[in-house]
Formats: structure tokens, C-alpha cells, sequence
């Protein structure tokens, strides 16, 4: 249980959730989300599943994928819009990052849904554009 839940507004939550998601931390991004939270990518690259539900599986993917293909270098041009439902954070961000494998650079634009109850999130739609990094990936894989 979040002991800042009364404290927490959902942009705060939003603010955490960046934070630790740039810096690729998946236990500290799993201690934002309630036991039951879901994930969602509708558009992805391959490999990636379109929903994770719960705690456990989401921290056995994160574990299992955070910095292996990809590592975060910068978020920029971060933009959030709090919404008529205090619940609802959505925002849109760029992500500057790496090929982990080869160090080759990549951009990525987000858009995200971010449900917060209780100064935990319960729902995060992650609409990525999946094309620039489904590019450098398979230049990788062609080298």
C-alpha cells in the first residue's frame, strides 16, 4: 500500500512514473502500480505483448526486458494534460535512446493514458510510435 496516497495527485504519480521509467528502474516503476494495474502497448513493436496485468507480470517482463534492447537517454518536450477526470494524466513525450547492442541512437515519440487511484496507477496505455525503433533494430540485426 502507497503511503502517499492521500497525498499524491495523479500528475505527481505521472512525474514518478517518468522518472523511474527514463532511468529504466523496474522494480521502482512496479511500487507505482497497484497490485492488479494493467499495461497496455496497442501499438508496438514485435516481441513486445499488448497487456500485462498485475504486479508479478509485469515486473517479470520489465526485469526480463529493461536496458536488453534499449536504454533511455533523455525524455524531452514532455507535455501533460491533467484531464476533466482527476484520475486521468495523458502525456505526450520524446525519447531519446540507444540500441543497447550497438549503441546506435534512436527517437521515439509517446503518447500515454495514465490512470491513477489511490496514488497508484491502475492503467497505462502506452500508444509509442514503434516504427523508429523497429528501424534501428532491424539495421542491428542486419549487422
Amino acid at each position: 500500500m502507497n503511503t502517499h496516497e492521500e497525498t499524491l495527485t495523479a500528475r505527481q504519480v505521472v512525474e514518478r512514473v517518468l522518472d523511474v521509467g527514463r532511468r529504466q528502474d523496474a522494480e521502482a516503476f512496479v511500487e507505482l502500480l497497484a497490485d492488479d494495474a494493467v499495461i497496455e502497448w496497442p501499438y508496438r513493436p514485435e516481441g513486445v505483448p499488448g497487456r500485462l496485468q498485475g504486479r508479478g507480470e509485469i515486473r517479470a517482463f520489465m526485469q526480463r526486458t529493461a536496458r536488453s534492447l534499449v536504454s533511455f537517454d533523455e525524455y524531452r518536450e514532455i507535455v501533460m494534460h491533467e484531464t476533466a477526470d482527476p484520475e486521468v494524466v495523458i502525456v505526450e513525450y520524446e525519447v531519446l535512446g540507444r540500441v543497447t547492442r550497438t549503441g546506435e541512437p534512436f527517437r521515439q515519440t509517446v503518447i500515454a493514458v495514465i490512470r491513477v487511484q489511490g496514488g497508484l496507477v491502475v492503467s497505462y496505455r502506452d500508444y509509442i510510435n514503434p516504427l523508429p525503433l523497429m528501424a534501428v533494430l532491424a539495421a542491428a540485426n542486419e549487422s
